[in-house]
């Protein structure tokens, strides 16, 4: 399956503040993961670069972890669970999206259960 699309033409959010990023920095609007302060544009291009590829890799993985969520929490077997329509209004998506999600989701976790755990 493939993965779904976020919704276009909506606001973007702010990112929230990463975690080795110092608050100090963070609350600087100029500052950003001292990119401002690199003068060379090759190191500036290799840095912000590598920048993008990394927030892509963790923007796919946190919509990895959304899925897995939405079948959890749309499993049958709980006696919580919760509707697409619950799960779309939590998330902010529109129900035809987080029916994709519980889909994707659920073949995550099956592809999980076969792997077994991640080593850690």
């Amino acid at each position: 399956m493939a993965e779904p699309t976020p919704r276009r033409n909506e606001p973007r959010l702010r990112p929230a503040p990463l975690l080795f990023e110092p608050a100090e920095a963070a609350s600087d609007p100029e500052h950003f993961f001292d990119l401002e302060s690199i003068d060379d544009p090759r190191t500036l291009l290799a840095r912000a670069t590598e920048l993008t590829q990394a927030f892509r890799a963790a923007a796919d993985r946190a919509v990895e972890f959304q899925a897995m969520a939405a079948a959890q929490l749309a499993d049958p077997r709980r006696f919580d669970r919760l509707t697409a329509a619950d799960i779309a209004e939590q998330a902010e998506w529109t129900e035809d999206y987080a029916k994709k999600m519980v889909e994707y989701g659920r073949d995550l976790l099956r592809g999980a259960d076969a792997r077994g755990p991640d080593p850690v």
